[in-house]
């Protein structure tokens, strides 16, 4: 039982870093395509293409067509944007992350 109250409390602790940094409204599809997309850009460098994040240990899951619409929302809502006009989809992390937001500012 120990365990399983160590996962309540991380994941705790997660929802509220989820909320304080405003993601708390994406789908888990979302999150994870941020995360990747965070993660490979911290290695690679700020611009990830969509086979890069599709081999990803976070999205090896996903379904393809669900991946795709949750890239497109995530493009749609500011947090990714497309990386110039490449023959392979590339993104960057979008304004939306860079810019902390309205209720953590002091």
């Amino acid at each position: 039982m120990a365990n399983l109250e160590a996962i309540f409390q991380l994941q705790s602790v997660l929802r509220q870093m989820e909320s304080d940094l405003g993601l708390d409204g994406l789908s888990a599809n979302e999150k994870s395509i941020l995360l990747a997309v965070h993660n490979l850009a911290e290695t690679n460098g700020p611009i990830v293409e969509s086979f890069q994040m599709r081999r990803h240990i976070l999205l090896e899951k996903v379904a393809q067509a669900s991946f795709h619409r949750a890239l497109r929302s995530l493009v749609d809502k500011g947090y990714l944007k497309k990386a110039g006009e490449t023959k392979t989809k590339a993104y960057s992390l979008g304004e939306k992350l860079i810019e902390p937001p309205v209720n953590s500012r002091i």
